[in-house]
């Protein structure tokens, strides 16, 4: 079985007020995007977020076949969210995205659930990688995110740091490359200090 964990519980400062997971994009919420694009690349979708945005997260999936993961401690960062999500996914491998990155394509996770050995796969776009659109081994990521949060660090560079996946050079189509890469753009800041 492969799952997804979708995350969802920050407060995005891009967004103003807005929530950045229920933000309107083209008449339809960041997240629901975010989940249908999904496709066919996972058995099972589980949304990590705030118990506070629960009902208005839940209404902007209505229909969907989605499992929440509710943080008990808000704001913790995307490391807490991992944890809390990974910890209810059934899964043996995971791919953890971001609720903000509406085009990332089907392919890439699975070309990274295809690629994954040790803990994982990491793609790398552009040079960079992009540890919050990876597929991480599912008891690997909690027991990482133990450590790290454990340490006193919320830093997702800690987190990778402490697990051992192959990378996976531009892993998605070249026409679809460019949306991704503007979108993953859009968080390298988050990626490289959160």
């Amino acid at each position: 079985m492969r799952s997804a964990v979708v995350l969802a519980g920050g407060r995005a400062t891009r967004f103003g007020d807005a929530d950045e997971a229920t933000a309107d994009l083209d008449g339809e919420p960041v997240i629901r995007r975010v989940v249908t694009g999904l496709g066919d690349a996972v058995d099972e979708v589980v949304v990590n977020c705030r118990d506070d945005r629960r009902a208005d997260v839940e209404a902007a999936l209505s229909g969907l076949d989605v499992r929440f993961a509710f943080d008990p401690v808000p704001d913790g960062g995307p490391v807490a969210g991992i944890r809390t999500g990974c910890r209810v996914a059934r899964g043996d491998w995971t791919f953890v995205t971001p609720c903000d990155r509406p085009f990332v394509p089907a392919v890439l996770p699975e070309r990274l659930f295809e690629a994954a050995e040790g803990d994982g796969a990491v793609p790398l776009v552009s040079g960079r990688a992009r540890p919050l659109s990876a597929v991480y081994g599912t008891t690997a990521a909690v027991e990482a995110c133990e450590t790290t949060i454990g340490l006193g660090s919320p830093a997702v560079s800690d987190f990778l740091a402490r697990l051992s996946p192959v990378t996976v050079s531009d892993p998605v189509p070249e026409h679809a490359s460019d949306e991704f890469d503007a979108t993953a753009a859009l968080c390298t800041s988050r990626d490289q200090s959160a």
